[in-house]
C-alpha cells in the first residue's frame, strides 16, 4: 500500500499553505501547499527520513512520528486511523475473499426495525440484507444481485442522480468511505476490481478517488426523490456489527412526526399490504 501512503500524504499536505502552520512562504512554488522539507521540519524529522516514508522506502516507522506528521497535516481522527493503518499495513499474503453472510440473530434484529427503513453493509459497501422498508425506500430487490453495491449504484446507474437531489455530496461520502475500507484491506482483489470498474466507467469516480479523502459513515442526513412518496429527508445512523467486522447496520431515522415520517409511515403500509392475486 505504499503508493497509496505517499498518494496520501501528498493530497494532504497540498492542502495546507505554510501561513496556516506559521511559516513565511519564500519562492516560487511548484506545487500547491507544503513542501516535503517544511513537514519534515515541522514534525522534527529529518528531511531524507520524511522523503522516504512519502515513497514508501523507510522503515517501520513510529507512533510518535505518525502523530507528529497528523499534527502538522491537520488530520481529522478518521484521517489518523487512516495514516496508521497505511504507513504499516498487514502482511501482503493475498487471502482469499470470504462469503459475507449475514447471521440470524442479526436478520431478526434487521427485520424487527418495521417501523423504520434499515439495511446491512458489508466489505466493499456491498449491501448484504434489509427490511421490507429500507426495499420499499431504496429498491434493493430490484437491483441484480452481483450490483448490490453502494458505489455501484451511485456511479453507474443513471437513475442515481435523480433519487439522490445531493448527488454529488453522497458521491464524494461514498468515495472517501470505500477509500477507508482500501486501507483496512490492501490485498483485497474485489475492491481492486472494483475500483478499476468504476474508475473505467465514471470519470466523477476517477476524480473523487484520485482527491484520497477519506471518512467513516458513522451518521448524518440523506435525502431520496422517492418516485412515490416524494423527497424524503433521511437521518441516519450506522451501527458497526459486534463479531462480524466489515458489517454495519444502516438505520433511516425520520424525525417523529416530520412529512419524512408521514411518508414514510405510508410506505410501510404499502410494503406491509399483500401483493394482489394473479
Amino acid at each position: 500500500m505504499e503508493a497509496d501512503l505517499g498518494d496520501f500524504l501528498r493530497s494532504r499536505r497540498a492542502r495546507i499553505q505554510p501561513e496556516d502552520v506559521g511559516l513565511q512562504a519564500y519562492g516560487r512554488r511548484r506545487v500547491p501547499g507544503l513542501r516535503r522539507e517544511e513537514v519534515a521540519q515541522l514534525a522534527g524529522v529529518s528531511v531524507d527520513y520524511y522523503i522516504r516514508l512519502e515513497q514508501g522506502r523507510g522503515p517501520s516507522v513510529s507512533d510518535a512520528v505518525l502523530d507528529a506528521i497528523a499534527r502538522v497535516l491537520r488530520l481529522d481522527e478518521t484521517e489518523h486511523t487512516y495514516l496508521r493503518t497505511v504507513a504499516r499495513p498487514k502482511s501482503r499474503a493475498s487471502a482469499p475473499a470470504a462469503s459475507q453472510r449475514v447471521r440470524p440473530g442479526l436478520r431478526l434484529v434487521l427485520d424487527s426495525l418495521a417501523g423504520a427503513p434499515a439495511f446491512i453493509l458489508g466489505r466493499r459497501m456491498d449491501v448484504l440484507a434489509w427490511n421490507a422498508l429500507g426495499d420499499a425506500v431504496v429498491g434493493f430487490s430490484r437491483m441484480p444481485a452481483a450490483e448490490r453495491n453502494m458505489p455501484r449504484q451511485v456511479f453507474l446507474e443513471p437513475a442515481a442522480r435523480e433519487l439522490y437531489p445531493d448527488w454529488a455530496a453522497v458521491a464524494a461520502e461514498t468515495v472517501a468511505y470505500l477509500r477507508l475500507d482500501a486501507g483496512l484491506h490492501p490485498n483485497d482483489r474485489q475492491l481492486a476490481t472494483l475500483v478499476g470498474e468504476l474508475s473505467l466507467k465514471s470519470e466523477d469516480f476517477r476524480r473523487l478517488w484520485a482527491d484520497h479523502q477519506v471518512k467513516s459513515k458513522t451518521s448524518g442526513v440523506k435525502r431520496i426523490n422517492h418516485a412515490v412518496a416524494g423527497e424524503l429527508v433521511l437521518p441516519y445512523e450506522t451501527l458497526g456489527a459486534a463479531g462480524d467486522p466489515g458489517q454495519s447496520l444502516v438505520v433511516y431515522t425520520p424525525e417523529p412526526g416530520s412529512e419524512t415520517a408521514e411518508r414514510v409511515a405510508l410506505l410501510a403500509s404499502w410494503a406491509a399490504a399483500p401483493a394482489p392475486a394473479g
